[in-house]
């Protein structure tokens, strides 16, 4: 009886509470639905924004004029400072250096200034001396007629463009210059740049950016490695000019990607075709093979190459028979055996078309001007028609000089096979590498000894102090086809006989 009762009470509320659920619900709804009482559109209609917009001004207006007057509880009212302290306190301040301090090696160097055209002589400091500083290698600074080609440039268009090649900065000249370019180069385009220092770290972030990576040569020059450090690129370094180790970075990469299910990115394989920093020559031959297997692009820097290696002095990728187009982008200086200004990049029209919105150098830069790119036009086709000829009588120079040098006690040329093509000679002294600040220094102080003593301008290698890795102290000596055999043979004898007396 009881149990029936209950039962029917708990009925009873339980279908109460759902009809005093569906009564508030159903109030709810009339309230708030649309044209109730408190729906947005009533409320409005109504004026009430101009409620809240009040309380709203009157919120803002607190905390301007009260909120900031309101002082933290406990705080003391700070006194100003009295003119002793502040005189104290400026006495005590250590402000850090602007810049670090100078190296026993840059306490002891000298501005040494050039009064002279380049050949194989130059007057420095008003003394003529023999000079292994310049990188004429095929002796183009000597160009027939440059002078009056240069004046004739002038008087046609005057010393500058005024502005950058995107910005009425360029002229005729210009574009005639590319055009030789790409036909001494044999590639579709070619895209000049004003500054060879700015070509390479121009070229390279327009292709690589923050989600590509980039395998390095650990030898590159400080442009190159620049360029990497601008496009955000993930940098791999592989070890100076050794394959298995590159073919070992790759693999390593490519088991990581596997691992991590890595998205498809861009990738770049990064060389020189003569390295700056120890005058070898990139084994291109070696790393086409790995570039085409992993599926990787190329980026080969021809600044020291061009003019001086291959059948039509196109450099290290010819000098290997890699056809224009196998290795995508190529960038070079105009300022070494070309002996003008400037810097270029040669390449497909996709590659070189995408440099004219993207390159910095290229968009930002004022032009080259005009009377060097007309040179320059004149000089590739001087190099084009002898340059077989000058290259012939290059590299017997520079046999000769390797040759002598590699003889001379306690000398050690960088490279051995690797090099003995290149004009690009780095000397170091056996046993100076151990500490490179005191190798700089004994090399600093012979590179003077030379010089004041014995008429010989063969400069120490300097890098940047921003470089990560440097390469070990060397004399760095450009050979070239100015060089007289005797003069050569003078140079060495005179090197012989100061590194004797630092024994």
């Amino acid at each position: 009886m009881f149990g029936d009762v209950f039962g029917q009470t708990d009925s009873l509320s339980v279908s109460g509470s759902i009809e005093w659920v569906k009564e508030l619900v159903e109030t709810a709804w009339t309230t708030f639905k649309p044209g109730g009482t408190l729906h947005p559109q009533a409320f409005i209609e109504h004026k009430g924004h101009l409620v809240m917009e009040g309380l709203l001004l009157a919120v803002i207006t607190y905390l301007l004029l009260f909120n900031g007057q309101r002082k933290p509880k406990g705080r003391k009212e700070e006194r100003p400072l009295t003119e002793k302290e502040v005189d104290e306190l400026c006495a005590e301040w250590k402000p850090e250096p602007l810049a670090p301090a100078l190296t026993p090696t840059q306490q002891i160097s000298r501005e040494l200034v050039i009064t002279s055209a380049s050949g194989s002589r130059v007057v420095v400091d008003g003394k003529s001396v023999v000079t292994f500083a310049s990188a004429d290698f095929v002796g183009l600074s000597a160009l027939e007629h440059g002078q009056a080609i240069c004046a004739e440039a002038i008087d046609k268009y005057g010393v500058g463009a005024c502005g950058p090649r995107g910005f009425y900065g360029t002229i005729d000249v210009h574009l005639e210059l590319e055009a030789e370019i790409a036909k001494f180069m044999g590639t579709e385009e070619a895209i000049l740049y004003s500054y060879d220092c700015a070509t390479l770290p121009s070229i390279i972030p327009v292709f690589a950016n923050a989600k590509d990576l980039i395998v390095c040569d650990e030898a590159v020059s400080y442009p190159v490695q620049n360029g990497c450090d601008l496009s955000r690129a993930r940098v791999i370094t592989f070890r100076h000019n050794d394959v298995e180790d590159l073919e070992a970075v790759l693999k390593r990469v490519a088991a990581e990607d596997r691992r991590l299910r890595r998205p498809l990115n861009r990738r770049f394989i990064l060389v020189e075709g003569i390295y700056a920093n120890t005058g070898e020559v990139a084994p291109l031959d070696k790393i086409m093979p790995l570039k085409q297997k992993y599926k990787y692009r190329l980026i080969v820097d021809e600044s020291l190459s061009l003019g001086v290696l291959g059948k039509n002095g196109r450099g290290a990728t010819e000098h290997f028979g890699i056809g224009p187009g196998e290795a995508e982008i190529i960038g070079a200086s105009l300022g070494n055996a070309v002996a003008t200004i400037g810097g270029f990049c040669a390449g497909s029209h996709e590659i070189v078309d995408a440099q004219r919105l993207s390159g910095q150098g290229y968009c930002f830069s004022a032009s080259s001007p005009p009377y060097t790119a007309r040179v320059t036009v004149e000089a590739l086709r001087e190099l084009a028609e002898r340059g077989p000829a000058l290259r012939e009588e290059l590299a017997a120079k520079v046999a000769l000089f390797r040759k002598l040098a590699s003889a001379i006690p306690g000398v050690h040329v960088v490279g051995g096979p690797a090099a003995a093509i290149s004009p690009v000679v780095h000397l170091s002294l056996r046993g100076a590498d151990g500490d490179p600040g005191q190798g700089d220094l004994v090399l600093e102080k012979l590179s003077q000894t030379l010089l004041d003593k014995d008429g010989i301008l063969l400069p120490a290698s300097k890098y940047s102090c921003l470089e990560p890795k440097r390469q070990p102290p060397s004399l760095r000596a450009l050979i070239t086809v100015h060089h007289s055999d005797k003069e050569i043979e003078a140079a060495i004898k005179a090197l012989a006989q100061r590194v004797q007396e630092l024994q």
